[in-house]
C-alpha cells in the first residue's frame, strides 16, 4: 500500500474515515439484476485506504456493473455498500450526494462535452456542483491538466485531441472534484495501442501518490505492476483474489487459469 499525498491535492489521508475493520470502501452481499439476468450475485469486497485493486474477468462477468453500483449510477438491488464508515445504499439522494463528493469515475468512452474546451470540461463540475469560485476552478483546472501532461491543450476542443489526450482530460475532470476514491472502467480499451501508455502512466502516478483506486482493466501488465490486489470475476461473483503475483502468475482456480491463458497468449 502506498502512503502520502502527491501533487494535485489529494485529500489528507488522516481526515478520511474507515470502518471498524479498517476498510475504506466495503461491499457486503451486493446483488444486481437486469430483468432475469443476475449480473452481481452476492459480492463481498473490502478495500483499504490507499489500496489499488484491479478487477479482471471476461466480458459480462459483472465488472463494470460493480463500479456502477459503487458510485450509485446503478444502485444494487440488495446488499450494503459502506464508504468511509457511512452506508451509502438505501439513502436516496443523500447517499448519491455523499458519493458524488467522494468518488470519481472515468469511463471507457471519454464523454467530454464537445463544445467546451479541455479546461472548460475540467472546471464545469466544481463550479456547478461544488459552487467554487471561477478563478479558483481555473487555477485548479490548469494544475490538473498540467499534471496529466495536457498543459499545452487547455484551449483545445475534444475533436482536436487524440483519444489518449481526451482520456487524460477525463481523468483531470474526475480529479477536479477532489475524490477520495477513483473508479476506472476499461479506460484504455477504446484507445489505439500507441496511446494506451500515456493514460496508464497517469494512472500509475495516481497509484504511487496514494489514491484509493478500483480499476476494471484488461491491461495485465498494469495490474501486475500497479495493483496491491487483483480480483478475478466471472458470472457475477469474485472467483479469486490476492496479490498480483498469486492471481496473475500462479492462479489457483481453473476459471482464472483459463481466462489468463487466453489473455496472455495475445
Amino acid at each position: 500500500m502506498r502512503a502520502g499525498d502527491g501533487p494535485g491535492g489529494l485529500a489528507p489521508t488522516e481526515a478520511l474515515a474507515t470502518d471498524g475493520d479498517g476498510a475504506f470502501l466495503r461491499l457486503e452481499g451486493v446483488r444486481k439484476s437486469f430483468a432475469d439476468l443476475v449480473v452481481l450475485d452476492g459480492v463481498d469486497l473490502a478495500i483499504r485506504r490507499g489500496e489499488v485493486v484491479c478487477v479482471l474477468g471476461p466480458s459480462g462477468s459483472g465488472k463494470s456493473t460493480l463500479l456502477r453500483c459503487v458510485n450509485l449510477l446503478s444502485p444494487p438491488d440488495s446488499g450494503r455498500i459502506v464508504l468511509e464508515g457511512e452506508e451509502i445504499t438505501g439513502r436516496g439522494e443523500a447517499g448519491i450526494d455523499f458519493v458524488r463528493q467522494r468518488v470519481g469515475m472515468v469511463f471507457q468512452q471519454f464523454n467530454l462535452f464537445p463544445l467546451k474546451t479541455a479546461l472548460e470540461n475540467v472546471t464545469l463540475a466544481p463550479r456547478a456542483v461544488l459552487g467554487r469560485d471561477e478563478g479558483e476552478c481555473r487555477r485548479r483546472g490548469e494544475e490538473l491538466l498540467d499534471r496529466v501532461g495536457m498543459s499545452d491543450k487547455v484551449a483545445e476542443y475534444p475533436d482536436r485531441l487524440s483519444g489518449g489526450q481526451q482520456q487524460r482530460v477525463a481523468i483531470a475532470r474526475a480529479l477536479a472534484m477532489d475524490p477520495h476514491v477513483m473508479l476506472f472502467d476499461e479506460v484504455t480499451s477504446a484507445l489505439d495501442p500507441e496511446l494506451v501508455k500515456e493514460v496508464l502512466d497517469v494512472m500509475r502516478e495516481l497509484a504511487d501518490e496514494g489514491m484509493t483506486m478500483l480499476v476494471v482493466t484488461h491491461e495485465i501488465g498494469f495490474a501486475r505492476e500497479a495493483a496491491d490486489r487483483v480480483i478475478f470475476m466471472d458470472g457475477g461473483v469474485i472467483v479469486e483474489e490476492g496479490p498480483p503475483a498469486q492471481v496473475i502468475d500462479a492462479p489457483r482456480h481453473e476459471r482464472t487459469k483459463a481466462f489468463l491463458g487466453l489473455v496472455l497468449e495475445h
